[in-house]
């Protein structure tokens, strides 16, 4: 195979990518037909996967347009996988070319892609880091080059916190991530459920994983938690398409078949 010039040295092309196969799923270009074929045989297992997966890229895009429209310069996005097709980046930068942008992935294949797309973006970075490490995070130097703690500054928990395991206690590390926050700024948490949801949907949720780590599937009350004492914005911890629609007719008749709830809070004292 041929290895485009967006394709790092060192990367396997041969074998599929789990985070090239959500770029897949969500429109992107950084993919290779053996990730297409994996993500077609998952889809021929759970039908609406790409569904799912394309809800979760659209709210993120509509956040990100609200958040910059509010005044923010600055993203911490956590879980980021490639970043691909309507990426924040891309979005904040569309509206404020001084946006600047950390994403945060455990996995290196996602982190190698990520370093060669971003290239010549000095307000983009990327690091390799576990979400369940706040401290790692937070102290990693690309992270005080990019993100100044003294403003408000948006942090993105998106499909990411169904990957943190009950025992590594999710809600104590988005704490910990959250408490250099100035008041004025937001999180953003969208997370997969089995509130309502058919065994094949439940299936589908298990095999997205952009990591080999087991989804933990949580309830509407058990997500809200992580938010803490921030303010919650209408219209609260929602099904993806029902959180601030831009037309009517994206929310389709079933928008609990995303198979998650998102949600913003706003940090107010």
């Amino acid at each position: 195979m041929t290895r485009p010039s967006w394709a790092p040295e060192g990367i396997d092309l041969d074998r599929p990518s789990a985070s090239r196969v959500y770029d897949y799923f969500v429109g992107g270009m950084h993919n290779f037909e053996i990730d297409r074929e994996l993500a077609r045989q998952i889809e021929a297992f759970t039908p609406n996967i790409a569904e799912t997966m394309r809800a979760n890229r659209d709210l993120l895009r509509r956040l990100v347009r609200f958040l910059v429209d509010e005044g923010i310069t600055q993203f911490l996005d956590l879980g980021s996988g490639i970043p691909t097709v309507g990426n924040v980046h891309e979005v904040a930068q569309a509206r404020n070319p001084e946006a600047r942008v950390v994403y945060v992935d455990i996995d290196p294949v996602a982190v190698a892609h990520s370093i060669a797309i971003l290239d010549g973006n000095p307000k983009a970075g990327i690091i390799q880091a576990d979400v369940a490490d706040p401290e790692r995070i937070l102290t990693d130097p690309v992270v005080g080059e990019l993100i100044d703690f003294s403003k408000p500054v948006a942090v993105l928990l998106l499909g990411v916190l169904h990957f943190v395991p009950d025992e590594v206690d999710p809600a104590g590390a988005v704490a910990r991530l959250l408490k250099p926050c100035v008041p004025g700024s937001y999180v953003a948490i969208t997370h997969a459920t089995a509130d309502g949801q058919p065994a094949e949907v439940l299936e589908g949720q298990k095999l997205s994983g952009r990591t080999s780590t087991e989804i933990s599937l949580r309830t509407r009350d058990e997500i809200v938690t992580y938010f803490g004492d921030w303010t919650q914005l209408e219209p609260g911890l929602v099904h993806l398409p029902l959180w601030r629609p831009e037309n009517p007719a994206d929310v389709g008749a079933e928008p609990w078949r995303s198979g998650a709830y998102g949600g913003v809070a706003r940090k107010d004292g």
